[in-house]
């Protein structure tokens, strides 16, 4: 491509809507230049940007409370916050697991915690968001179990927040959306913290229900970054393959139906989870993948389905 070719095409921000494509449209070409962007943006694999990097912190209205950083093991990067409001008494828990492509990201991310916590600490929820060990300290297999062990932990202090701890919903997006599926594939990967059983999963556009899969066709560098070359780890992190039996709650798998990879893998993970004897429902979703984590919680039909969900398990 020329130089005079490529400034017309930024001129007039064709690049960047190249860039945006969806796998499905995009040639090698493309697929570079989404790369590049990202890259370049030091974005995570969702087009956000959230974490202390930029000094971006979620601060919740006045009348909600929020303790910061408590520690559910020893590492620095196991800590997580928890939102509610004061004289909050036996409410359901939402525990949120942030994404990031596995090696980026942070809890308190205003896109991430934002919209939740404001609509469902506004309904006597207690919200609570957490950090993990991110690649190259820990491996996705790795980073699931803190996502047990942070989920045991809230579960042994729910009722000093005003929590009920046998009303635990686990959500992730994107790579947390991949982490929370693993676990409820597989709880044993939180045992050794005590882990019980929980109230509900709601996995937000993850794409990574089958890595096997994905690592053996063109796939994102993204994912290379995070599984390497072992196809050992490939099949230990991948929720479809540790699914051997009954699944640990039910769950709802939110997929983009503006994305060519998300909810056909989706659709194939929840029909094994009911072969298992689990309940699992697809909700495709015409968001992004950025959007349809920023907007859960605005209200409208989306939000609502999500509650319908919530209700359904007769519990929430």
């Amino acid at each position: 491509m020329t130089t005079m070719r490529r400034n017309i095409l930024r001129r007039f921000g064709l690049l960047a809507a190249l860039a945006a494509a969806r796998p499905a449209q995009a040639g090698p070409i493309l697929d570079w230049l989404r790369e590049r962007r990202a890259e370049r943006s030091d974005l995570d694999d969702d087009g956000t940007s959230d974490g202390p990097i930029l000094g971006r912190q979620y601060a919740p209205p006045p009348d909600i409370d929020v303790q910061r950083d408590v520690a559910y093991g020893n590492d620095p990067a196991q800590r997580l916050d928890v939102y509610r409001r004061p004289g909050a008494k036996d409410g359901p828990v939402m525990v949120m697991v942030h994404g990031g492509g596995w090696r980026r990201g942070d809890k308190a991310g205003p896109s991430m915690v934002k919209n939740k916590v404001q609509h469902w600490v506004g309904k006597g929820w207690v919200f609570v968001s957490i950090n993990y060990r991110l690649v190259p300290d820990a491996n996705p297999v790795e980073q699931g179990r803190d996502v047990g062990r942070a989920l045991a932990f809230v579960q042994s202090r729910a009722r000093e927040w005003g929590g009920d701890p046998s009303r635990v919903v686990l959500m992730g997006h994107s790579a947390g959306a991949h982490l929370v599926a693993l676990l409820t594939s597989d709880s044993s990967l939180g045992a050794p913290y005590g882990l019980q059983p929980w109230a509900a999963t709601i996995a937000i556009d993850s794409a990574a229900y089958d890595v096997v899969a994905i690592m053996n066709r063109r796939h994102w560098g993204l994912y290379d970054k995070a599984f390497g070359s072992d196809p050992e780890l490939w099949r230990a992190a991948s929720p479809i393959h540790r699914l051997n039996g009954k699944p640990a709650a039910p769950m709802l798998l939110v997929c983009s139906s503006r994305r060519d990879d998300a909810c056909p893998p989706a659709r194939e993970f929840a029909e094994k989870a009911e072969r298992m004897g689990g309940r699992a429902r697809v909700l495709p979703v015409a968001l992004n993948h950025a959007q349809i984590n920023e907007q859960l919680g605005e209200g409208g039909d989306y939000t609502e389905q999500v509650n319908e969900f919530l209700r359904a398990t007769g519990r929430l």
